[in-house]
């Protein structure tokens, strides 16, 4: 079995970053994408916004899906407060069920559902979670439901999980090989993560650098979406 290589791993945070300074695009406004805006809540529109590069690779890998598919967008760039906020709540959550875990065992297994906010592509503009849509805009069927934990889906939020239907593993294999030949990578415990760019981008290409580090929003540079 190939080995996972989790956000914790120390060989992650060594990549060096060279910032190229795409700018975050809001997804909405720029409509080539369809936008689940089950994250509306997050009043400022943060969650709808992306490095340029990778939404152009995003659009590379729909083009590539059968008819009748298309990618559904649900997450982008999240606020590295934010990212710490969600980090510490699994961590404190796996504390709780495991008091005999130390505090290197805690970090690792929360960084299988949450990055650790340091390097998390998702404070970099540079991941997306997203799943496949029907025509009509209804979620098709993956095998769990996005942000399952481990323990909520007994694992079959893994990407390569078995106990999983063929159908689900069908639709997998077809949103993956379309955002892998766009160059985005997988975070192998989570099927709907994907990123081009960051840290474990590089790590798991072989690039030298990462092309985007941890960026703050600016609601100046992205103005909001219209109701």
């Amino acid at each position: 079995m190939t080995e996972i290589v989790l956000m914790s791993d120390p060989r992650v945070a060594a990549v060096p970053v060279q910032e190229c300074g795409d700018r975050l695009v809001d997804l909405r406004r720029d409509g080539r994408l369809l936008v689940d805006e089950r994250k509306r809540q997050d009043s400022a529109g943060a969650f709808a916004h992306l490095r340029e590069g990778v939404l152009d690779r995003l659009l590379d890998a729909q083009a590539q899906l059968p008819g009748g598919m298309r990618l559904l967008f649900v997450e982008g760039y999240r606020p590295p407060s934010l990212q710490r906020h969600y980090f510490d709540e699994y961590a404190d959550l796996l504390r709780a069920e495991h008091p005999e875990w130390d505090a290197d065992r805690v970090r690792t297994a929360a960084s299988r559902y949450v990055s650790p906010p340091e390097i998390a592509p998702h404070s970099a503009g540079a991941a997306v979670d997203l799943t496949l849509a029907g025509h009509d805009g209804s979620e098709l069927d993956m095998g769990t439901r996005m942000n399952a934990s481990p323990e909520e889906s007994a694992g079959a939020c893994y990407t390569r999980a078995g106990n999983i239907s063929d159908e689900a593993r069908s639709h997998r294999n077809i949103l993956g090989s379309a955002l892998t030949a766009a160059g985005l990578v997988n975070y192998p415990t989570e099927w709907w993560h994907w990123s081009y760019g960051d840290r474990y981008w590089a790590l798991e290409t072989g690039a030298p650098v990462a092309l985007y580090g941890p960026k703050e929003f600016d609601q100046q540079q992205a103005p909001p979406h219209p109701e």
